[in-house]
């Protein structure tokens, strides 16, 4: 379905926000001149939600990727019939298809045209949502790589648990693994002998899991993520929407 003249200012409105994002981020804006140029990047769009519909939908005519320095990117396009909003969604990153097995895509959010309101927005919903599902993608990747013999004693691991107050407690079989907890963040809970992450703040979280999971996976240590036992999967989604006639490709 064509969408009216879309007149807003999306680079403009690209190029505020990568610099109201916490982090470092670059802005590329791209315009479309026919229908299906759109997918080219849409396709690796990670949501089942309001901005796959979108792109489904409607001539979009054109978008802009926010790309941060350690790889992450976003997906922004405006919103089909409402002049003061935009779209806002992750896009996945490259890993073996098999690896998004049974992770929920932590779909995007409609923000208001104005970057400011837009980056909180953003920071507090969905980079959270973001961090969480991919180091589940990025679990079940390792677990999918073919791996070195173990050592004399048994493969070393760490396994974290989503709590229900939104901590993520983990539990060390090393020394080594320990440590490298302890210079990422994690606080050790000397009555549980668990280290944690508080859920205070999701962005800081987020960015400890990922350090964490990098340097144990560079030091031959697995880590498990699990759920509370009272929990359903992962929550990075937020509540489903009509599945779209011609949704874009996604993970």
């Amino acid at each position: 379905m064509p969408d009216p003249r879309d007149t807003r200012d999306l680079e403009s409105f690209a190029m505020a926000l990568a610099d109201e994002l916490p982090g470092q981020w670059r802005s590329e804006y791209h315009r479309h001149a026919v229908y299906d140029d759109q997918f080219s990047l849409s396709e690796d769009v990670w949501d089942m939600n309001l901005v796959s519909a979108a792109i489904a939908e409607y001539v979009l005519e054109h978008d802009a990727v926010l790309t941060r320095d350690d790889g992450a990117r976003l997906y922004v396009t405006g919103r089909p019939r409402q002049d003061e909003e935009y779209l806002v969604a992750v896009m996945a990153p490259k890993n073996v298809p098999e690896a998004f097995r049974g992770v929920r895509e932590p779909d995007g959010i409609a923000v208001p045209d104005d970057p400011f309101r837009a980056a909180d927005d953003i920071t507090a919903h969905l980079l959270p949502r973001y961090d969480k599902a991919l180091a589940q993608v990025q679990h079940n990747a390792q677990s999918l790589a073919p791996r070195a013999a173990a050592p004399s004693g048994g493969a070393d691991q760490v396994v974290m648990t989503w709590a229900d107050d939104g901590r993520l407690v983990a539990r060390p079989a090393s020394e080594t693994a320990a440590s490298v907890l302890r210079e990422t963040g994690f606080v050790y809970d000397k009555r549980q002998q668990t280290y944690a992450l508080s859920g205070d703040d999701t962005a800081t979280q987020g960015r400890s899991v990922r350090a964490a999971g990098a340097r144990l996976s560079a030091l031959g240590i697995g880590v498990v993520i699990r759920n509370a036992p009272s929990k359903p999967a992962l929550d990075t989604a937020t509540q489903a929407a009509p599945t779209p006639a011609k949704p874009a490709r996604t993970r």
